[in-house]
C-alpha cells in the first residue's frame, strides 16, 4: 500500500508540478492571454511572423503584447540536462521586475550576453563576468544572474529576442506573444479580448493563460503517463490489500467464532474487519506520502532533473493519495468481511482444532 500511494502521490505530484511551474512561468510575466499558431500540435514551438505585434496590441481591452522565443539546449557542461532558452526584448516588463542577485540586466544591443537562473548557474558553477557557450561557436558572456520563485525559470537562460532570433537563424519569428489585458481584468473581460484576437483571421489561435497550459499536449501526455503508471501500483496495491485481509481473516477463524459466540453481531465482526483494513491503508498512506516527498525532494536536487521538477508536492494531490488509498482498503476488506461474518460460531470453533 505504501508502495502505490508512493506511487501515486510522487509521479502525479511531478506532473501537477510541471503544471503548476508553467502557470507560474507565465503568471510572473504578468500574462493573460498567450497566442500562438493556429493549430499548431505542439504550441511552444509555433512559429509566427513578429510583424503581427501592432495587429494584436490594436485590439481593444489590450494593454501590453510580449513577443517571446524559446529553445531547449544541451550545454557542454551539462549534456545530459535540457535548458531552456527564453528570448524577450530587454524592454520586457517581466525582465524589468527580475531580481537580479549578481551582474546587470540585458539591455537594449547587447550582443552575445546572457543572463543565468540562480538554479543553472549553481548546477554549472557560472559567476558573473564567465563565458558560457550556448549554440557551437557562439560564447556568451553572463550578465547577470537571476532568481525567480519558479524552477522553470531558475534553471532557464535568457536571451535579448534579437540575438537568439539571429542564433537560430529565425529572424523576425517568434514562439509567441503574452498579452496582458488592461486592469482590473476578469474571466469575462480576458474572455472577449480572447475572442476578438481570435476573429481577427491572423493564423493565430488566443487562449486565457490558465487554458493555455491546461491544455498543452507536454503538460496532458505527462498527467497520463502519471495516472496510467501509478494505476498499475493501485492494482497490485488493492491485491495486496485483499490477500492480507484474507489471510488475515482465514488465520482468525476460530478468534471470529468466540466473538460469534459471546454475541457479537455480524455487523459489528463486519466493521472490525473494515476497522482494520482502514488503519492499515492509513499506515501505508502516511508511509507512502513520506516517501514520495523524499523522492521528490531528491529528484529536484539531482543533476539531470534540477530546475526541471519542483519539489513541492500540493496538498490535493497528498489528499488525493490518501483517499485512494481508504479505497483500495475498503474494496479489499469487503470479501474477507462478508465471509467472517457468514461464519457459524460452531464451525469456526472446530476450525481451532
Amino acid at each position: 500500500m505504501a508502495v502505490a500511494v508512493a506511487a501515486v502521490v510522487a509521479l502525479v505530484g511531478i506532473a501537477d508540478g510541471f503544471e503548476r511551474s508553467f502557470t507560474s512561468l507565465f503568471e510572473g510575466q504578468n500574462t493573460d492571454i498567450v497566442v500562438s499558431r493556429a493549430r499548431s500540435a505542439d504550441r511552444m514551438t509555433s512559429e509566427l511572423d513578429e510583424s503581427l505585434r501592432p495587429k494584436i496590441a490594436a485590439v481593444s481591452g489590450v494593454e501590453t503584447v510580449e513577443p517571446v522565443l524559446y529553445d531547449t539546449v544541451a550545454l557542454a557542461e551539462l549534456p545530459t540536462v535540457p535548458v531552456v532558452l527564453q528570448g524577450m526584448s530587454p524592454d520586457n516588463q517581466s525582465l524589468r521586475k527580475q531580481r537580479v542577485i549578481s551582474g546587470v540586466s540585458l539591455k537594449n544591443g547587447d550582443h552575445r550576453k546572457v543572463m543565468l537562473g540562480q538554479m543553472l548557474a549553481t548546477n554549472l558553477d557560472k559567476k558573473t563576468g564567465d563565458t558560457i557557450e550556448i549554440y557551437e561557436g557562439e560564447p556568451c558572456e553572463i550578465v547577470g544572474i537571476y532568481n525567480r520563485d519558479n524552477s522553470f525559470e531558475n534553471g532557464a537562460i535568457i536571451l535579448p529576442l534579437a540575438e537568439l532570433q539571429r542564433m537560430l537563424g529565425q529572424e523576425g519569428l517568434v514562439n509567441m506573444f503574452n498579452v496582458t489585458v488592461a486592469h482590473p481584468t476578469s474571466e469575462a473581460g480576458i474572455q472577449t479580448v480572447v475572442n476578438e484576437l481570435n476573429n481577427l483571421h491572423l493564423g493565430i489561435s488566443a487562449m486565457g493563460m490558465h487554458q493555455y497550459v491546461a491544455t498543452d499536449t507536454k503538460i496532458q501526455v505527462a498527467k497520463a503517463m502519471a495516472w496510467s503508471t501509478s494505476a498499475i501500483a493501485l492494482v497490485i496495491g488493492a491485491i495486496g490489500m485483499l490477500n492480507t485481509m484474507v489471510v488475515s481473516v482465514f488465520e482468525r477463524t476460530a478468534e471470529i467464532g468466540v466473538l460469534r459466540a459471546i454475541g457479537w453481531r455480524r455487523s459489528r465482526i463486519f466493521r472490525m474487519i473494515l476497522l482494520e483494513s482502514g488503519i492499515l491503508c492509513v499506515a501505508g498512506a502516511v508511509f507512502g506520502t513520506l516517501l514520495a516527498l523524499l523522492m521528490t525532494f531528491a529528484l529536484s536536487r539531482a543533476p539531470a532533473t534540477n530546475g526541471l521538477i519542483s519539489s513541492e508536492v500540493a496538498p490535493l494531490v497528498i489528499l488525493q493519495g490518501f483517499l485512494i488509498a481508504m479505497l483500495i482498503g475498503i474494496c479489499g476488506a469487503i470479501y474477507p468481511a462478508i465471509r467472517a461474518t457468514r461464519l457459524l460460531p460452531t464451525v469456526a470453533l472446530r476450525h481451532e482444532g
